[in-house]
């Protein structure tokens, strides 16, 4: 599990917990872990973002997010995207990952038993509709890259879950 905590101003944590992240509307960007640090220096408050991979499309418009909401809350600020140390699905907050399953997204496993059902098949991924872990990989890929789409075999619901990446 990586360490690394977020360095965050106190001051700025409400205001930061506001901004969803767009792809999954119910989790903030705290919650998803992206905010690397959020600190008031002078005027200005700096903010550090990591996306949860290189290529993510959201983080231009999560940077906009950020500035249009410390712009309501009368601050000037800037943000720059930081990608050492990568994004890991560790960043994600218990609050997250419970906003995750009851949005419908089952929650990222660790990473020994994420290789065992995306490169195995077994069945671990718990299903968020009914809780049953009888699922089954129907693509590598749900709506977006880092994400599978799954179907439960119970109650035949299909569901995305959401891989672990390290």
């Amino acid at each position: 599990m990586t360490t690394t905590q977020p360095i965050i101003h106190e001051e700025l944590i409400t205001i930061l917990e506001k901004v969803s992240d767009p792809e999954i509307p119910v989790l903030s960007i705290l919650d998803m872990g992206v905010v690397r640090s959020a600190v008031i220096e002078g005027d200005e408050v700096k903010v550090e973002i990591t996306p949860t991979y290189s290529g993510c499309p959201a983080m231009d418009i999560i940077g906009d997010d950020i500035k249009a909401a410390l712009k309501t809350a009368g601050y000037k600020a800037s943000v720059d995207l930081i990608l050492h140390p990568a994004w890991t699905t560790d960043w994600i907050t218990p609050r997250g990952r419970k906003a995750l399953e009851d949005y419908g997204i089952a929650a990222p496993l660790d990473a020994e038993a994420d290789k065992s059902v995306l490169l195995e098949g077994k069945k671990l991924v718990k299903c968020p509709q009914c809780g049953s872990t009888n699922t089954k990989m129907i693509s590598q890929f749900g709506s977006t890259a880092c994400k599978a789409q799954f179907k439960c075999n119970d109650c035949e619901e299909p569901f995305d879950y959401f891989k672990c990446l390290k």
